[in-house]
């Protein structure tokens, strides 16, 4: 099985893929988590986007489609089958995902939407709180430490992620619906498109995506 999740940040990929990677015993390939790999190890891709990302730029189409093809290509992602998250993000990109995958004989199988309401997002991604030490993350409303600015697992200190506030966020959000929005449209185009309510607790969603997906 070979799935694409796209969403605005915050509406539940990360949820969905991990359920997907415990449950269907998939790979799953996130950008952002590829990019951190490939720079961690100082490769060339990983240097090179990192010349960008270190000055606030986004990496342009082509690095970003080598990382990412250097990855699906790997044995254990052909065998298992994935799910990407944060990739394509762009027409490019998903015109030279799919004459990858054609190339190898492992097309799409389905291309999943999950959407919320903008002000359901910014509700959910301004309460977050992570852990300086650990990386845990809490929400002030739904998953409240147990004591106030302190990590319930390692005692480290909480803080709130610039890019968590509320105006950061619906930056973000304007970033999506400008890029990413028409490759929506562009999957709708090819039938493959999948368009599914996230607004809904993470196990209703969940089983909606394996429905669809026949999985």
């Amino acid at each position: 099985m070979r799935l694409i999740l796209i969403g605005p940040p915050g509406v539940g990929k990360g949820t969905q893929s991990a359920l997907l990677v415990q449950r269907k015993g998939l790979v799953t390939l996130s950008s952002g988590e590829i990019f951190r790999r490939e720079i961690d190890a100082q490769t060339d891709l990983g240097r090179l986007a990192n010349r960008f990302i270190s000055q606030g730029q986004l990496v342009p189409n082509e690095v970003t489609i080598e990382m990412m093809a250097k990855r699906i290509g790997q044995l254990d992602v052909m065998k298992a089958g994935f799910v990407l998250d944060g990739f394509p993000r762009t027409i490019p990109q998903a015109e030279a995902l799919d004459e990858l995958l054609s190339d190898m004989g492992k097309p799409l199988d389905k291309v999943v939407s999950i959407s919320a309401d903008d002000e359901i997002i910014v509700a959910r991604l301004s309460g977050r709180i992570g852990c300086t030490k650990c990386g845990e993350i809490y929400h002030a409303r739904n998953k409240p430490p147990k004591r106030e600015g302190l990590c319930d697992k390692c005692d480290g200190p909480l803080f709130v992620r610039q890019d968590d506030r509320a105006e950061a966020i619906r930056a973000r959000l304007q970033i999506f619906h400008e890029q990413t929005s028409p490759v929506i449209d562009y999957y709708g185009e090819k039938g493959l498109l999948q368009l599914v309510d996230g607004r809904q607790d993470p196990e209703t969603v969940f089983k909606v995506i394996v429905g669809e997906i026949g999985a």
